[in-house]
């Protein structure tokens, strides 16, 4: 069965087509940063569309900053809460910490998917039970290369949060009777949901959000 694409150039209707359960939207049109927004951290800087970037595809560019910098989406009151998988396509450009901070929901809270934080290699959740990437038991590790993109996929269900880098499973947490937050402090300007890099500039493109 091929699976139904579909662009964010008009509202996004189609995330709440529970006929159509499989769908895929795609939240980058590659073009534009159509339906994100600059978020507003005290460092951010323009966030750009390279329509040639590297191999010739379009991607979003964040630049490296002193703190923090990213996107967020607008439309909150569209996207699932639970069920559903978001990817994307991630590169560290320039930098040494976390090229992809991606923040989602989860039920009514949220937290955020640090990949390449704390020196380079952590790869965690931020916050189980109050303990953020670096302090749970989804804290793990990888040796990211500058300029390879990874391929990241987070799965929410009422059960679990799960994800991938690559085709490896790097997270697999029981959600059940556990806190899930978002990490104290700016990242809340990520809501509800996305993007975000510390000192470092990264690319990213082929975001898609998927309902299960």
């Amino acid at each position: 069965m091929k699976r139904l694409l579909l662009f964010v150039a008009l509202p996004i209707a189609a995330l709440a087509a529970d006929s159509k359960p499989a769908a895929e939207v795609l939240l980058f049109n590659g073009e534009s940063l159509a339906g994100w927004k600059q978020t507003a951290f005290d460092t951010q800087k323009e966030v750009k569309v390279e329509p040639n970037f590297r191999d010739g595809r379009a991607a979003i560019v964040i630049p490296a900053t002193d703190y923090l910098c990213g996107i967020n989406w607008q439309d909150e009151s569209r996207l699932p809460r639970t069920n559903y998988e978001i990817s994307l396509e991630a590169m560290r450009v320039e930098g040494s910490d976390f090229f992809c901070g991606l923040t989602f929901p989860v039920a009514r809270s949220a937290c955020t998917l640090i990949v390449g934080g704390w020196g380079g290699m952590l790869v965690g959740l931020s916050s189980v039970d109050g303990n953020d990437a670096s302090e749970n038991e989804t804290t793990t590790g990888l040796e990211f290369k500058k300029d390879r993109w990874y391929r990241i996929r987070v799965r929410v269900t009422d059960e679990k949060i799960e994800a991938w880098i690559d085709q490896e499973r790097f997270i697999d947490l029981e959600t059940t009777n556990r806190r899930i937050s978002l990490r104290y402090g700016d990242i809340k300007l990520s809501l509800p949901l996305g993007i975000a890099t510390y000192q470092t500039k990264a690319a990213i493109r082929d975001i898609q959000l998927r309902r299960l």
